[in-house]
Formats: C-alpha cells, sequence, structure tokens
C-alpha cells in the first residue's frame, strides 16, 4: 500500500488486493461483504445499518459502533458515479469529503485499487486517523482474499 498526501485537503492511498477486480468492486457496494471489514479496527459495522443504492443519486449509509465503547459513528454519502466494475465515486453529506475509488485489474486474480479523498477535515489528515483507515484496508484485503481463496 502507498499513501501520501498531494494537497492540503487530499489524500490517496493505493492497495493491491488478491483478488478479481469484480469481487473487489462488489464487496464495496454489498452490504452482506461491506460488514465484515468497514471501518477501522476495533469498530464493526452490523449488517442491519448498511444501506446501499449503488447508483448516481443513490445513499449509501452505514453506522459503525466501537467494540470497546459502544460508541456510533454514523455515515450517509451519495453516490456520483457508479460504473462497475471500474470506478465509484460518493460525497459524504456531513462533511462533504469526496471519495473516489479506481479499479484496476492486474490480471493473475489481482486488483489495484486506487483511493483519492477531496476536502478531507483537517481531522482526518492526522497520523492516527490516517493509520485507522489504513486497518480498515487491511481488513478489507483479508476479507476479499479469503472470499477469492474461498472460490477458486
Amino acid at each position: 500500500m502507498t499513501d501520501q498526501r498531494a494537497q492540503a485537503d487530499t489524500l490517496t492511498y493505493t492497495r493491491v488486493f488478491s483478488a478479481p477486480r469484480e469481487l473487489v468492486f462488489r464487496c464495496m457496494i454489498e452490504p452482506e461483504h461491506l460488514t465484515h471489514f468497514w471501518g477501522p479496527k476495533g469498530v464493526s459495522a452490523p449488517l442491519e445499518h448498511i444501506k446501499v443504492d449503488a447508483r448516481p443519486g443513490g445513499v449509501f449509509e452505514t453506522v459503525m459502533v466501537d467494540d470497546a465503547g459502544g460508541g456510533r459513528y454514523p455515515t450517509r454519502a451519495v453516490y456520483v458515479e457508479v460504473a462497475e466494475p471500474e470506478r465509484l465515486v460518493w460525497t459524504e453529506t456531513h462533511s462533504g469529503m469526496t471519495m473516489t475509488a479506481t479499479f484496476v485489474d492486474l490480471g493473475d486474480a489481482r486488483t489495484e485499487v486506487h483511493i483519492r479523498q477531496t476536502n478531507v477535515p483537517e481531522a482526518f489528515h492526522n497520523p492516527q486517523a490516517q493509520a485507522g483507515f489504513a486497518t480498515s484496508l487491511d481488513r478489507f484485503a483479508a476479507y476479499v482474499g479469503n472470499l477469492s481463496n474461498e472460490s477458486g
């Protein structure tokens, strides 16, 4: 994974997943998958609190729950672009942050995902927040890698 800070309000991440592009993309838009990895280490995203309407203008909603203290962290975003299996773009309604994910088929059942976050709130630039996001990507990689191994 590579992380870099391109501009003051922009964060970028790149990660290679050991799974086919179509599977990686589906995991990002299906609640049954999202519940297994959404959020940083130490939180869960209960299936009953995940709603996905993956189309331009559709809504993505989730509530992350702190496993230790029970704190709840809701997120609501509106999809700007859904181009399966190449690209997802959404904007969070509470922060105005826009997330663009591009899925690149590397062959050999590997997918490179480029994530670009713009209009990023200052709190998300601190090392702790970025480390938390990295653990979310770690959880995603482990989950999708296991799925890919199970299917063949």
